[in-house]
């Protein structure tokens, strides 16, 4: 398990904080779910193609890690999320020309969030 320290901020003591890299890519799925979801409140297309693009980041980094040779996930398990972040930047790219809707995304990484915490009911 890769740990990481990371330092309170809202502390002056120097407090420290153990934060997985589960909580780690939770929290980047947080952020860009929370980017895509406003800019499709807000109907900002600017706003919109830098959350469809810190999609398309945030998938290619996982596509990467993915076909990583030292990544250990079972090959099924690494073949259904690649399928996932293809279909995920393909969409971005989408939304990124204001063709296509992001909901499809926002739910996306709203279950992989959830997979992420554990909650795998519906």
């Amino acid at each position: 398990m890769n740990i990481v320290l990371l330092q309170n901020s809202a502390n002056n003591f120097g407090s420290l904080h153990i934060r997985t890299a589960r909580d780690n890519e939770y929290l980047a799925f947080s952020h860009v779910t929370q980017r895509l979801r406003n800019a499709s409140r807000s109907d900002d297309r600017h706003e919109m193609i830098a959350a469809a693009n810190a999609c398309n980041q945030l998938w290619t980094a996982i596509a990467a890690d993915l076909m990583h040779p030292e990544n250990s996930l079972p090959p099924d398990i690494k073949a259904g999320i690649l399928s996932l972040a293809l279909f995920s930047i393909k969409r971005g790219r989408l939304s990124l020309l204001g063709e296509a809707s992001a909901d499809p995304l926002i739910e996306i990484n709203f279950r992989i969030m959830k997979g992420l915490r554990g909650d795998l009911k519906s």
